[in-house]
């Protein structure tokens, strides 16, 4: 379904996958380019499927416009990106993003489905299987640790 455009997508609770809350900010009225590219890149693959999504910007006076899935996104550089509108990201999350949001910047609030996972997730959960932990690992902690195993390997 494209952004702004038709009914809840069905989505059956028992064949979810994990399910992230994304918020990435940038200068300026709109989204990178590229991001948004990249974005649409891991939809069109069926990595991941976009449940909802936000727009935010902060104007040099402090007022905030909010942009969701049921208005126009083109104006902000996310034209026909496929979401799937299930309204996920709540009033609490939102305020988190506007009371953090710098005059001059925009945020986008991203709520994703990891699709790739949803075969690995429905079939850990047919056999009573749980999450016990849910790590994500910061991107420069993964850098320092590849240099750190790099950096032992080569001193052997």
């Amino acid at each position: 379904m494209l952004a702004g455009m038709g009914e809840p997508h069905d989505i059956s609770p028992l064949e979810i996958g994990p399910v992230e809350l994304v918020v990435l900010s940038f200068p300026g009225t709109v989204i990178d380019a590229g991001t948004v590219a990249a974005l649409r890149d891991v939809v069109d693959h069926g990595y991941v499927t976009v449940l909802d999504l936000v727009y935010l910007t902060r104007g040099e006076d402090g007022t905030v416009v909010e942009i969701d899935v049921d208005e126009d996104l083109g104006e902000v550089g996310l034209a026909d990106l496929q979401i799937a509108a299930q309204d996920l990201v709540s009033d609490v999350d939102l305020e988190i993003v506007r009371e953090t949001l710098a005059p001059g910047n925009s945020a986008v609030v991203v709520v994703y489905e990891e699709t790739w996972a949803r075969r690995f997730a429905v079939a850990a959960r047919e056999a009573s299987g749980e999450v016990v932990l849910h790590v994500q690992i910061p991107h420069e902690s993964v850098l320092a640790a590849l240099r750190a195993a790099q950096e032992e390997a080569a001193s052997e």
